[in-house]
């Protein structure tokens, strides 16, 4: 998407574009092992819960830390973007549109993507092994 931006307004692409693409990805990756680690523990602890209760539960459960997280960086950023002058103004505004795209991929594509493909309990959970009694 970042790409995307500034190929279509013909922005300078340089090398803090860069490192602000990577943070991005970065960034994107770690809240979707948030979301999915709260989804591996909802898979654990609540076993009654079909595939799509336990996705909502993980999202609602992590939406506050993930607001205020990227909200935060997000004021930070847009501080570079208007005070940090032609230097930083590249790199501000790609992690500017990259949090934002950023969190909606995370959060709102990647958890419909894995009831597309089908993901369920016990591609999370290990079944519990049973105890084996000695033979005498």
């Amino acid at each position: 998407i970042i790409l995307g931006f500034f190929a279509f307004f013909q922005w300078e692409f340089s090398l803090p574009v860069l490192a602000a693409v990577l943070a991005v990805l970065g960034y994107s990756v770690n809240e979707s092992v948030v979301v999915f680690d709260r989804v591996r523990e909802t898979f654990k602890k609540k076993r009654n819960m079909t595939t799509p209760q336990v996705l909502d539960h993980a999202i609602t459960s992590t939406i506050s830390r993930t607001v205020i997280t990227h909200g935060s960086t997000q004021v930070m950023v847009l501080s570079m973007l208007l005070f940090g002058g032609e230097t930083l103004y590249y790199f501000a505004l790609a992690l500017t549109i990259g949090i934002l795209f950023g969190i909606y991929s995370s959060v709102l594509v990647a958890s419909p993507l894995v009831m597309w493909l089908g993901v369920s309990r016990e591609q999370f959970v290990k079944p519990k092994k049973e105890k084996e009694e000695a033979v005498v």
